[in-house]
């Protein structure tokens, strides 16, 4: 019996992973301060209409704008040749890059991405399951963490983020931890490249294959044939 994933809100992941490969890839390419702004203006709207928090929205936006400013100022400072649009155009593609971005990860959770991606682009069972079960375990790994800290306060030494020996602990905890995620996924039924019944479903309707596809058209047909500036 198939289930449904959780209630999707807007586009499937794998039309915004589609959309943000395939307009994010041409993007290192064109030389369009316009169509950085259109992509990056285009993903704060479906920001919006997907009723993303603001006060998220406007801090990564905030975070983002010293390397922004750091671009633009390196350019027209230190570029040869139409400094002007060289500075507006790398300052803007780091907004263009950053909310194609926020467009996946901040309005699809991380199961719903690695299942759909699964679903559409036939991404490995094994990749998929040791992923998720991977990104299960951050929190015991923040745990680890500070248990290897504190154990290491009572013998007297003081391990600091920096300190390169707190890591080597918690890689040999991993590899730990990695045998037992192994061994549960064997324990539950799981055989590399058996075939297996997809519980969960994730309808993809065809007009979002489209979508993608003329977004994708559209775009290149403008930055490499238009060239606005």
């Amino acid at each position: 019996m198939t289930q449904t994933a959780d209630t999707p809100r807007g586009l499937n992941a794998a039309t915004l992973t589609l959309i943000m490969i395939g307009i994010g890839f041409p993007l290192t390419f064109a030389q369009s301060v316009w169509l950085n702004t259109i992509v990056a203006g285009l993903g704060l709207l479906y920001l919006i209409a997907l009723r993303v928090s603001w006060r998220k929205v406007s801090l990564i936006l905030l975070i983002a704008l010293p390397l922004a400013f750091g671009s633009w100022i390196s350019f027209w400072f230190f570029g040869t040749v139409d400094r002007w649009h060289l500075a507006w155009m790398y300052g803007s593609r780091v907004y263009a890059y950053l909310l194609l971005g926020m467009i996946v990860t901040m309005t699809v959770s991380t199961q719903r991405w690695l299942v759909s991606l699964h679903l559409h682009f036939h991404l490995p069972n094994a990749f998929v399951f040791g992923l998720l079960g991977a990104l299960n375990m951050a929190d015991r790994v923040r745990h680890e963490f500070r248990r290897i800290q504190y154990s290491a306060l009572m013998r007297g030494e003081n391990l600091r983020l920096w300190n390169p020996l707190l890591y080597l602990r918690i890689v040999l905890v991993s590899l730990n931890w990695s045998n037992d995620l192994a061994e549960a996924m064997t324990s539950q039924g799981f055989t590399e490249n058996a075939p297996r019944t997809e519980l969960i479903a994730d309808p993809m309707p065809a007009w979002q294959w489209g979508l993608a596809g003329v977004l994708i058209v559209i775009y290149c047909a403008a930055a490499f044939g238009l060239r606005p500036w």
